[in-house]
């Protein structure tokens, strides 16, 4: 039995949606960094959002599933927290993801840590600035509240990080 392409084992981990944010993948958010075979064995790099992220068990098993579905047998998921994640590995495409789910996405910061707390979230229903930090702490830790003047609507924001 050949080994699937690259292109195939892509294609199957870009099916593995977030737990937790259940319209991206984890190949869009930037937690799978890296794929490749080692001999007859695939090896899977991820990057959880944060190391004590309660939902990493949950994307290593779900991506174990998928790799098997796809007829793999021999696969290693190797965790990497170096470099550590940062919400500007997030594709354009999930930004807009996030958005349309009502989950403000994240400034792209390029690592510029001032700007992070600086900016007003735009709210994803009427895109208004006009927005207020309500708790820096949502219902997971890459979250924080804010609530939008405008439309009078609560939402979140995916902090970046």
């Amino acid at each position: 039995m050949s080994q699937p392409s690259m292109e195939q084992v892509w294609e199957e981990l870009n099916r593995v949606m977030d737990p937790e944010i259940p319209v991206v993948s984890l190949v869009e958010l930037g937690i799978v960094r890296k794929v490749g075979y080692e001999g007859e064995q695939l090896v899977v790099t991820l990057t959880p959002t944060f190391a004590g992220c309660p939902a990493l068990e949950v994307m290593k098993t779900a991506v174990l599933e998928r790799m098997r579905e796809l007829g793999l047998g021999s696969v290693l998921l190797r965790t990497v927290l170096s470099p550590p994640w940062t919400t500007d590995w997030i594709v354009p495409e999930a930004r807009q993801k996030l958005k349309a789910f009502g989950l403000a996405p994240p400034a792209l910061h390029g690592g510029d840590v001032e700007i992070l707390f600086a900016e007003q979230a735009a709210c994803p229903y009427c895109d208004s600035d006009d927005t207020v930090l309500k708790n820096s702490f949502g219902p997971t830790p890459c979250r924080a509240i804010y609530f939008c003047n405008n439309c009078r609507q609560p939402f979140e924001q995916f902090k970046p990080l």
